[in-house]
């Protein structure tokens, strides 16, 4: 990471794989289909067009960084390895009780989230700890015996032992690790200890549950690809994005593959928080539309929102509990079925529904040509006009608007009696609509709001819907950077190297020992420092130190940072004034002689990345460039179809401004500017849609 090497980064989706390769200021970029059932064919296909493009061989790279939804994937879609759970006895069925909670309260026919495990391999160990690590049975290998026994019996593949307070001693948890490794050396094992050692136990054990039921296939496609990497010939390092937004090992990666479940939807949030500081920006809304999702983030003073837990699989798809908690370290967004590849029907009320599911990249859109029937949001944008057939995912697959005309026509337009073109902006609208109700749901869950916001727009469908989305949430602004289209991965490339423990140590502020934090944090330490100098050996990391706190009787406790000097003696003061105002600035004042109590601690280690410092420079030379074409596009403004010109955005320079409505086409993407907004492109080359107040410049 610190040598001027070209570097590649690759981001699997669910329809498309992203490809660019950094060679200093220079950046090439691909777009290929997302390979089923084998996404390696696609990545090791993007990197080799990649490189040819570039003109460079394998040993010339310096660096490889993948993200990938192949985890994500799999828990959706219930494809993981046979898992069966090893917890205390008298506890297996916290995993299906959960919160003893109804996440939506008058559905009578409301759907849980069903458990990666079943109950039949939920097996009980005789032992149990108290709340500090205390034996109070000790472990009986016997039961132990048993297990094995069941494990043989159901060809289990994978197993998560997950006991009663083993956050604070895993000394059980470890010695049945010892005995399944010396009878049976070829199950893989993750321990709750590892992977989620914090309190609250329906979470810690969904989490180790959900590692254990993708570690064999990630380990298998991880490893897969590293061979096939040097094969090739690349000796470079080869660096896995985390959901936390920072870059780790192989290693750890194959170890703990829960960590890369937001690892695409990360990489964009890191593009935007940089794209924010580039331009001076307090407040932005991450906009990122693939073929398959849109993930939007909130990212404030240049930061993303950041969390220690998150659903995936929800059931009901805005309902928090309504999926499977995983609690690890992750950039706080909300995620939809709603891109480029969602569906689009018709319900027996005769309404539009667009979504969750996709056609993905095998059959995709009609308008792929290459099988897909059903209409979906791309064939409803081909059919408005806003997409420029021969340029899209840079004229590898050439978009056939007769099939997605049909496709409209006969799903949407004939059984709601609209024309054509109406059926298809009816589709549009919906799903613009479905973003918009995303936005603003998330945004009231953490207090913020989404108007007046700046919208950085990338991805291959988001600068397409940006505009709309933009009116319908009440956003002025939109920045498009450059390489929009594969903007996650060119985020990839931002991304420092990082790796966050988190030990939960119960403690009142008033009977705390200093000196004992500082021993858990040393220790903390010395095993974030492990793991990060696999992938940087220097000694120049940033550290940074929390503890998750509340008043006592609460029941949810905020991060609250813990500095130098509150590990000095009488450091407790000093942290009890951290905490009050962290407090205050959340709920407006602080709950006066009431005691406070730790729950956990974070440590994270960060190794930053070296990226040159660019600012926005004023350009005033107000030059109007020349179409290449022009097309005729459908305008919600307008209500109607009309001629637009179309830019070629790699002709575009800095300075140059275009009144819309207008079409601006680039190899993995397509900018749509309708006639409230006018655009012009900053000294760094984004595109900046501001909407109109005036006349059209």
């Amino acid at each position: 990471m610190t040598d001027d090497k070209p570097r590649i980064a690759v981001d699997i989706g669910g329809t498309f794989t992203d490809v660019v390769l950094e060679h200093g200021r220079k950046q090439h970029t691909i777009k290929v289909l997302t390979t089923r059932p084998d996404p390696g064919e696609g990545v090791l296909d993007g990197i080799d067009r990649v490189m040819t493009l570039a003109g460079l061989h394998p040993n010339e790279i310096g660096l490889i960084i993948h993200g990938t939804t192949l985890a994500t994937n799999a828990l959706i879609e219930r494809s993981g390895a046979k898992t069966a759970l090893i917890t205390t006895k008298g506890h297996r069925d916290a995993v299906e009780m959960a919160q003893e909670n109804r996440f939506e309260q008058y559905d009578i026919n409301i759907d849980r989230p069903i458990p990666l495990v079943p109950r039949y391999l939920r097996l009980p160990a005789e032992e149990r700890m108290d709340v500090n690590g205390n034996v109070l049975v000790p472990l009986n290998e016997d039961s132990v015996e048993e297990i094995i026994t069941t494990l043989d019996q159901h060809e289990v593949e994978s197993v998560a032992i997950g006991l009663l307070h083993a956050y604070v001693n895993s000394a059980h948890e470890r010695r049945i690790a010892e005995i399944l490794t010396e009878k049976r050396p070829a199950l893989t094992l993750t321990l709750a200890s590892e992977v989620c050692p914090e309190i609250r136990e329906y979470e810690r054990l969904s989490t180790a549950c959900a590692n254990a039921y993708v570690r064999p296939l990630m380990a298998t496609y991880l490893q897969t690809l590293g061979h096939a990497l040097k094969s090739q010939g690349f000796t470079c390092s080869f660096l896995l994005m985390t959901s936390g937004g920072g870059l780790t090992t192989l290693a750890t990666a194959m170890r703990f593959p829960i960590r890369l479940v937001e690892s695409g939807p990360a990489g964009g949030a890191i593009l935007t928080a940089h794209i924010a500081r580039e331009c001076g920006i307090k407040d932005v809304l991450s906009f990122d539309m693939g073929g398959t999702t849109a993930k939007l983030c909130l990212i404030d003073e240049a930061e993303p929102l950041k969390s220690r837990a998150f659903e995936v699989d929800r059931a009901y798809r805005f309902r928090k509990g309504s999926g499977l908690p995983i609690r690890i370290p992750v950039i706080e967004m909300v995620e939809i079925g709603a891109g480029g590849g969602s569906i689009a029907s018709v319900d027996k009320l005769g309404r539009i529904q667009m979504g969750p599911e996709s056609a993905g990249s095998d059959p995709g859109p009609a308008s792929y040509d290459q099988g897909g029937k059903l209409p979906t949001v791309t064939d409803s944008d081909v059919v408005l006009g806003k997409l420029v057939p021969d340029r899209f995912a840079g004229g590898n697959i050439t978009l056939n608007i007769k099939k997605a005309t049909e496709a409209v026509e006969r799903d949407i337009g004939q059984p709601l009696g609209l024309a054509t073109e109406m059926a298809a902006f009816g589709c549009s609208e919906i799903v613009d609509e479905n973003m918009a109700t995303a936005a603003h749901s998330h945004a009231v869950e953490w207090a913020r709001d989404v108007a007046k916001r700046t919208m950085v727009a990338f991805g291959g469908a988001a600068p397409l819907h940006a505009v709309r989305l933009a009116e319908k949430i009440q956003v002025n602004q939109i920045i498009v950077p450059t390489a929009a289209g594969v903007g996650a991965a060119v985020g990839f490339l931002l991304a420092p190297i990082a790796y966050e423990v988190v030990r939960s140590r119960y403690v009142r502020l008033s009977e705390i020992d200093i000196e004992q934090v500082k021993r858990l944090f040393q220790d903390m330490r010395e095993e974030a420092t492990v793991v990060v100098r696999q992938g940087a050996p220097t000694q120049n990391f940033t550290e940074k130190r929390e503890a998750l706190m509340r008043f006592v009787g609460q029941g949810y406790e905020i991060p609250v940072p813990v500095d130098d000097i509150v590990l000095k003696p009488g450091g407790e003061t000093h942290l009890l004034a951290a905490f009050e105002a962290v407090y205050v600035g959340l709920y407006g004042q602080t709950i006066p002689g009431q005691d406070v109590e730790i729950i956990s601690w974070t440590l994270s280690l960060t190794v930053p990345n070296k990226v040159t410092a660019r600012s926005v420079e004023t350009i005033s030379n107000g030059a109007k460039p020349s179409p290449i074409a022009s097309q005729s596009m459908f305008d919600p403004g307008l209500s109607k179809s009309s001629q637009v010109p179309i830019y070629d955005r790699a002709t575009l320079q800095p300075g140059d401004r275009i009144a819309g409505p207008a079409l601006i086409a680039e190899d993995q993407t397509t900018t749509v500017v309708t006639e409230a907004y006018d655009l012009s492109v900053n000294s760094l080359g984004y595109l900046v849609l501001n909407r109109r107040e005036k006349d059209p410049i």
